[in-house]
């Protein structure tokens, strides 16, 4: 397999999951509703908010039947998967971490369907792509729980998914313990997931 970089494609044009599975990229890229969007390549404290909460999330799901998977892993979300081709799936995320407490949606691949759970740690670079474009495809995609972690903030924002659209549940800062809707027994201390960040601003 040829590796590529996006400027060899237009990016203008509407691609299938069948499309990106025969593309080896020098970055890692995300397909949302058939575009391309390339992914920001993590700093070190993303990288370190992400091995706390992994940690975390690890600990509230194993005896559960859940499972947790950090990026890169690729979640391709679709309505009613059975039966879809690969040519009729358009949307393929790598979240930072997600929970996926169905074991049928899990294949070889990474996941079919919505996780449970997923958290996003927000680039500044890169925001809208978190905050508007995953927003709304996560939603529409029955995701039930969806966190945005803003390290400059050191804040965590949780909507639960509640009759088809986001609700707000939870604005999280050092100082708080953050729960989840998906997982009762699930409490991450933020002063230990935010500490040590100063130096990496």
């Amino acid at each position: 397999m040829q590796t590529i970089s996006l400027e060899d494609l237009d990016r203008n044009k509407t691609y299938s999951y069948a499309d990106y599975l025969g593309w080896q990229f020098e970055q890692f890229v995300e397909l949302l509703r058939g575009r391309l969007f390339p992914m920001a390549a993590p700093n070190r404290a993303h990288q370190k908010i992400s091995m706390k909460l992994s940690y975390g999330l690890f600990l509230a799901t194993k005896d559960s039947g859940c499972e947790v998977y950090a990026a890169p892993f690729d979640v391709r979300l679709v309505k009613n998967p059975e039966g879809k081709t690969d040519k009729e799936i358009y949307n393929v995320v790598q979240p930072d971490l997600c929970v996926i407490c169905d074991p049928t949606k899990l294949d070889k691949r990474g996941c079919l369907g919505a996780p449970d759970l997923i958290v996003e740690i927000i680039s500044n670079k890169n925001a809208k792509h978190d905050v508007v474009h995953k927003f709304n495809l996560y939603e529409e995609n029955g995701v039930r729980e969806y966190w945005l972690v803003r390290p400059s903030e050191r804040t965590v924002q949780r909507f639960v998914l509640r009759e088809g659209r986001y609700v707000s549940e939870g604005y999280f800062a050092e100082g708080d313990s953050i729960s989840s809707f998906v997982l009762p027994d699930l409490n991450i201390d933020l002063n230990e997931v935010f500490e040590g960040l100063e130096d990496m601003d």
